[in-house]
C-alpha cells in the first residue's frame, strides 16, 4: 500500500524517471512503465536523442480522417489494434485521443483532434478508448482541457464562459471519463480563465473527480507542470517528463513543513501505483503488420469525403480512360502531421502506385509543382498541362504543406503552386478531378467551380495511398462526412475575430457557436456544411416518427438507397428549442448512425436522442437542466441537408431559481408564487394607504413593462414605495420556504 511508502517514496512516485517512464520504486515491488505518444499508432522512441525518431508502427489515418468515417466501431477496431501494438512494444499508456474542438480552422494541432461537434467528439472517442483499453493498455484523455490553438500554448489563457465551457468544450471529456473510465486524463499546457490546467483544483478535482468520479491518473502534459506542490494540492499525480528532483523534495518538503496536507500526495502516489499493477496484469501480445496495414487501408478509405462529383466523373472506369496523375503528393504523400504524433510507418502506399496498378489504361504522371516549397515552377507546370491535355482524366493531387504542432496556420487557402496547377489543368481538361491532402479544412471557393469532382483526401496515414486508388476506382463507394464546415471565407469563421488572441489571452467570443453552430445561427452560406459528404449512389429519407421515452426520444426514419450501388448512409438527428428561455444554436447534433444499406433496399434506421444531451447548463443553479418545450428534431444527411422533421414536447426539469431581494421585479412576477405574494403585497399596501396608484403598479401593463428591470430592494429605497426592507426580506423568505 502507499501509505506503507515514505513521504519521499511518494513524492518520486508521483514524476517520471526519464522522458517515458514513471519512477520504479524497489521497496514496494513497483517497476517503471512505459507510456507513449499516440494517437493514431504507437510512436515509440528508437535508441537516440531523436524524440521524432520511432521504432516502425502502423500509421492509421489521424483523427482529422478517422472522424470522418462517423463510425464508433470502426473507432473501436482502431484503437483495439493500437492495443495490440502496445503490448507488442511493452507500452503501458498511450497518449490519446486528442478531443479538443476544433474551434477554427487554423488550429495547428487539429489533425490531431475529432470534430468541431463534442457530440461525434465523444461518441467516437469512447469506443476508441474502449477499444485500447479491452487489450489491457492505458488511454491517455487529453488535452484537458480547453487546448484549441497552438499560438503560445504553454502560457495562454483560454478566457470562456461557465456555459460554453460546459456545453462546448467539456462535454466530450465527460462522455469519455464516464463512458470508457480512460486509466488517465492528460492536463492541457494552457491556463483557462487565468488559473493552469496543471493546478487548476476546480478542473482536476471538483469537476473530474468530484463530478465526473474519475479515479484514475491525472497525468501533465509533457513539460506543463508550473509548481508541483501547487499542481499536486490540486489534484494533479504525475508529472512528465521526469526526473523531477527539485518538484520531488519540494514536494517532500511541504508536506514535512504543513504546507501540503499529506492527503493528496499520498493519494496521487496511490493512483499511480494502482495504474502500475494494472499495466502488470496483462499478457505480453503481437500484432499482425499486415492485418493493421488492411485496417488502416479500410478506415481511411471510408475516410475520404466526396466532396463534388458532377455528371458521375467518378468512379473511373479501369482499363477504359488514359490517366494524368499529376502533383508530387501522388508521389510523395502527405499522410500525417509533424509533431509529437508522428509515426515511423511499418510500409507507405503512395497513390501514383497504386492507381498505376489499378488500370491497363495509360497513366502518365507529372509533378506539377516543386516538392520543397511554394514557389511555382513554370517547366514542372508545362509538363503537367501537357499530360492534362493527352489524357481522358486529370487528377490533380494538392493540398496544404504541413499542420504541426507547436504551430498554428496562418491562412486556408492552397498554396499558389497548387492552386495554379488546378487553374492550368482544368483550362485544357474538362474532366478535372481535385485530390486533396489536408490535416484541416481549406478554401475551395475560389477554383470549385473550375472542376467537375474533388475529393476529400485528409491526411489517411501510411495505407492512404491505396484507400485513395479504392475510392477513385469504385472499390469502395465513399461514405465519409465532414466533421468540420468548410467556410467560403475565413473570416466567416466564427472565432475569426477572437483567435488567437493577445496578450496571452484568447477571448472566447463566438460563445456556443462553435462551428456549424455560428454558422447556422447567422445563415452564412458555406462551401460544405457539417456532416455533408456525397456517394457513388443516392438515398431517399421517409417521414421521421419519434417517441418520448424516460430516457430521451427515440427517432424513427426509413432510408432508401435508390441507385444501382450498395453503399452507406450517415443518418443525423439535430435538434433544437425554438422559443428557448436562453440563447440556443438553431440545431445541435444529438444522435447518428452509420447504416450500410444495399441497393435499392429500404431499412429503417432507428437513433436515440439521450435526454442529457437536450440539456443546457443553468449558470444560475450550476447543474444541468432540461428546458421544457416543443422540441424540433430534424433528421437529414447534413446540418442544411434536412430530410425530414418531427416535433415533439419534451417534459423539463425542475429547475426553479430562487428569488432573492436582488431579482428584478420582472422576475418576481414570473416566478408563479412570487408572483402571487408579490401581487398580494402591492394589493395590501395600496387598501392600507387608500392609493389606487398603488394597485396599478400590477395591474396596469406599462408599469409592470417600467418595473420589470428594477431589483425588488431597490424599489423598497423608492420615496412612496409600497415596500420595505422589512417587507423584501420576509417576501424572499415565503416565496423560497
Amino acid at each position: 500500500m502507499t501509505s506503507e511508502l515514505s513521504t519521499t517514496e511518494q513524492a518520486a512516485l508521483t514524476s517520471g524517471s526519464d522522458f517515458w517512464h514513471t519512477t520504479a520504486v524497489a521497496s514496494a515491488g513497483l517497476p517503471a512503465v512505459t507510456v507513449t505518444d499516440g494517437p493514431h499508432g504507437v510512436r515509440m522512441q528508437a535508441s537516440g536523442d531523436d524524440l521524432l525518431a520511432g521504432i516502425p508502427a502502423t500509421c492509421f489515418p489521424p483523427a482529422v480522417a478517422s472522424a470522418s468515417t462517423w463510425d464508433p466501431q470502426l473507432l473501436r477496431r482502431l484503437g483495439e489494434a493500437l492495443g495490440d501494438e502496445c503490448r507488442a512494444m511493452d507500452v503501458a499508456v498511450l497518449l490519446g485521443p486528442g478531443v479538443n474542438l476544433k474551434r477554427s480552422p487554423l488550429g495547428g494541432r487539429n489533425f490531431e483532434y475529432l470534430s468541431e461537434d463534442p457530440l461525434l467528439t465523444g461518441v467516437l472517442a469512447t469506443e476508441w478508448v474502449r477499444g485500447l483499453q479491452s487489450r489491457g493498455v492505458g488511454a491517455s484523455l487529453k488535452h484537458f482541457a480547453v487546448n484549441n490553438q497552438e499560438t503560445d500554448r504553454m502560457r495562454i489563457s483560454a478566457d470562456v464562459d461557465e456555459r460554453t465551457l460546459r456545453e462546448m468544450y467539456l462535454r466530450a471529456f465527460q462522455r469519455v471519463v464516464t463512458r470508457a473510465r480512460p486509466w488517465t486524463v492528460m492536463c492541457a499546457y494552457n491556463r483557462i480563465n487565468g488559473v493552469h490546467a496543471s493546478q487548476n483544483h476546480w478542473l482536476l478535482t471538483e469537476v473530474l473527480r468530484d463530478e465526473w468520479g474519475f479515479d484514475g491518473v491525472v497525468v501533465s502534459d509533457w513539460g506543463a507542470v508550473v509548481d508541483r506542490v501547487a499542481a499536486v494540492a490540486a489534484g494533479l499525480d504525475l508529472t512528465m517528463p521526469g526526473p523531477d528532483p527539485d518538484g520531488d523534495r519540494a514536494l517532500a518538503e511541504a508536506v514535512r513543513a504543513g504546507a501540503l496536507d499529506a492527503a493528496p500526495l499520498r493519494a496521487s502516489a496511490e493512483r499511480v501505483r494502482r495504474m502500475v499493477l494494472a499495466a502488470g496484469r496483462r499478457e505480453p501480445g503481437g500484432y499482425d503488420a499486415a492485418a493493421h496495414h488492411a485496417l488502416a487501408r479500410e478506415i481511411a478509405a471510408r475516410a475520404i469525403v466526396l466532396l463534388k462529383n458532377d455528371g458521375g466523373l467518378l468512379p473511373l472506369r479501369a482499363g477504359q480512360q488514359s490517366l494524368a496523375v499529376l502533383g508530387e503528393f501522388a508521389r510523395t504523400p502527405r499522410y500525417q502531421g509533424g509533431g509529437s504524433s508522428q509515426i515511423t510507418p511499418t510500409r507507405l502506399d503512395d497513390a501514383l502506385t497504386e492507381i498505376t496498378a489499378s488500370t491497363d489504361a495509360r497513366v502518365r504522371f507529372a509533378a506539377g509543382y516543386p516538392a520543397q516549397g511554394d514557389g511555382v515552377d513554370e517547366a514542372l507546370l508545362a509538363e503537367a498541362v501537357e499530360a492534362a491535355r493527352t489524357s481522358d482524366v486529370a487528377l490533380v493531387f494538392v493540398g496544404s504543406v504541413h499542420e504541426t504542432e507547436g504551430a498554428d496556420r496562418d491562412s486556408l487557402d492552397l498554396p499558389v503552386a497548387h492552386r495554379a496547377l488546378i487553374e492550368r489543368v482544368s483550362a485544357v481538361n474538362p474532366r478535372t478531378v481535385v485530390v486533396l491532402s489536408n490535416g484541416a479544412v481549406l478554401l475551395t471557393s475560389g477554383w470549385e467551380a473550375d472542376v467537375p469532382a474533388i475529393v476529400e483526401g485528409w491526411l489517411l496515414g501510411q495505407a492512404g495511398g491505396s484507400a485513395l486508388a479504392d475510392v477513385l476506382f469504385g472499390r469502395v463507394n465513399p461514405s465519409g462526412r465532414l466533421a468540420e464546415t468548410i467556410p467560403v471565407r475565413l473570416a466567416d469563421q466564427p472565432s475569426y475575430l477572437d483567435f488567437p488572441g493577445e496578450h496571452g489571452h484568447v477571448r472566447y467570443g463566438e460563445g456556443l457557436h462553435v462551428g456549424y453552430r455560428g454558422f447556422d445561427a447567422r445563415q452564412l452560406p458555406v462551401s460544405y456544411p457539417f456532416g455533408f459528404g456525397l456517394s457513388y449512389t443516392t438515398f431517399s429519407y421517409g417521414a421521421a416518427r419519434a417517441t418520448v421515452t424516460g430516457d430521451g426520444v427515440e427517432i424513427r426514419v426509413r432510408v432508401t438507397n435508390t441507385g444501382e450501388r450498395d453503399g452507406r448512409e450517415v443518418v443525423q438527428v439535430y435538434a433544437g428549442l425554438p422559443g428557448s428561455a436562453v440563447r440556443r444554436p438553431p440545431r445541435e447534433l444529438r444522435a447518428f448512425a452509420n447504416v450500410p444499406i444495399a441497393a435499392g433496399e429500404t431499412v429503417e434506421v432507428v437513433l436515440h436522442v439521450e435526454r442529457d444531451d437536450l440539456a443546457y447548463w443553468d449558470t444560475r443553479l450550476h447543474r444541468w437542466v432540461v428546458e421544457d418545450g416543443e422540441y424540433v428534431f430534424e433528421v437529414g444527411a447534413s446540418s442544411r441537408d434536412i430530410r425530414a422533421t418531427v416535433t415533439r414536447h419534451v417534459g423539463g426539469d425542475a429547475a426553479r431559481v430562487p428569488l432573492t431581494a436582488d431579482s428584478s421585479v420582472g422576475e418576481w412576477f414570473a416566478d408563479p408564487r412570487g408572483a402571487r405574494l408579490l401581487g398580494e403585497a402591492f394589493t395590501a399596501a395600496a387598501a392600507a394607504a387608500g392609493d389606487s396608484a398603488l394597485a396599478a403598479l400590477t395591474t396596469d401593463p406599462a408599469m409592470v413593462m417600467m418595473m420589470g428591470s428594477l431589483p425588488l430592494h431597490r424599489m423598497a429605497a423608492f420615496p412612496g414605495s409600497p415596500l420595505t426592507a422589512d417587507m423584501v426580506e420576509k417576501l424572499v423568505r415565503a416565496a423560497n420556504d
